[in-house]
């Protein structure tokens, strides 16, 4: 194998991509599994998926045990949100599937993925919500990003929860009226809020499945309020996370890149994107992040080699063909 070896993972709460490299940016293999975050498997369950995985990436490679492993490799898994499990896991997988390895938060996958610059805000809202902000000198700006006990509110459960809140109140008159009322239920093959809270309390439904009701909050926000409202707060949370980023690497006044990742802002609604992108003020640039993250953890391998501009856009390319084909 010539040229040294990059390796590259993406782990989130659903799907955990792991890439293999040259440093010139060709992609010698891209393998998928499933939830990664230390939070769902414990340490040891982690590092046993992505064992598995870089198993796979070498065979689809055809890299047999004489062959070089990786010089650099960069995992960036949801679940690592505070510095105590970063330190954790490195120190579990150090030297293990390459010389040296970094360990972080995906929302640095995001980020990288989605600017040349290098620096930004990045906000992730899929399961749930997180984000990280990096300033033109390095400094960094992280959330704790455990759910209600460090203050967030967002991401798919949390939206999908305050759906069902919202059609049970509607049902047994606490709120206002909302079609959600119906849309909810309906979506498990039931017919009253009611009837879903049984099924959810005796276990007939999966409470996890709540996370998936965005979609109907998204449909039903134009014509219903309270649906609305409910997108508007998930907007509101999102600014509140990009400001105090901005204000804390004191980039305010400066032209700012604001990336967006995660399936709540690939769906595209428009209220939601509207609502932010009014919100940051006019010398923030909003975009939803084109690049899958793996292409981020990529690239921050390929920077850490010294890799020039043709490698970094061969590996842009080559993941996003490889991605959608397979």
């Amino acid at each position: 194998m010539s040229g040294r070896l990059v390796l590259a993972v993406d782990g989130g709460n659903s799907k955990t991509d792991l890439a293999l490299l040259r440093e010139d940016g060709a992609v010698l293999a891209l393998v998928r599994g499933g939830n990664s975050s230390p939070h769902h498997l414990g340490l040891d369950g982690t590092i046993a998926l992505l064992e598995e995985l870089h198993a796979e990436a070498r065979a689809r490679a055809r890299l047999v045990d004489g062959d070089a492993r990786a010089a650099v490799g960069h995992l960036l898994l949801a679940g690592l949100d505070l510095p105590v499990e970063e330190e954790r896991l490195h120190a579990a997988v150090d030297g293990r599937w390459a010389d040296s390895l970094s360990v972080g938060n995906d929302t640095f996958a995001v980020l990288r993925a989605g600017t040349e610059r290098g620096w930004g805000v990045a906000v992730v809202c899929g399961a749930g919500i997180n984000c990280v902000g990096v300033g033109p000198d390095g400094r960094h700006v992280r959330f704790p990003a455990l759910g209600a006990i460090s203050g967030d509110w967002g991401g798919g459960y949390d939206v999908g929860l305050a759906a069902l809140s919202a059609a049970v109140r509607s049902e047994d008159g606490r709120g206002p009226r909302t079609g959600l009322e119906r849309a909810v239920p309906e979506h498990f093959g039931l017919a009253t809020p009611g009837e879903l809270v049984e099924a959810i309390h005796l276990g007939r439904v999966a409470q996890r499945r709540i996370i998936e009701l965005p979609p109907l909050v998204f449909d039903a926000a134009a014509a219903d309020p309270v649906a609305a409202a409910i997108v508007d707060r998930l907007a509101a949370e999102v600014l509140a996370l990009v400001h105090a980023s901005i204000e804390r690497l004191e980039l305010g006044g400066g032209a700012v890149e604001v990336l967006l990742g995660g399936g709540m802002f690939r769906a595209g609604d428009g209220r939601l994107m509207g609502a932010i992108e009014a919100g940051v003020g006019p010398e923030v640039q909003v975009h939803v992040a084109a690049s899958e993250p793996i292409v981020g953890a990529a690239l921050l391998g390929l920077d850490e080699l010294g890799a020039g501009p043709e490698a970094l856009a061969r590996a842009r390319s080559e993941l996003g063909e490889v991605a959608v084909h397979g």
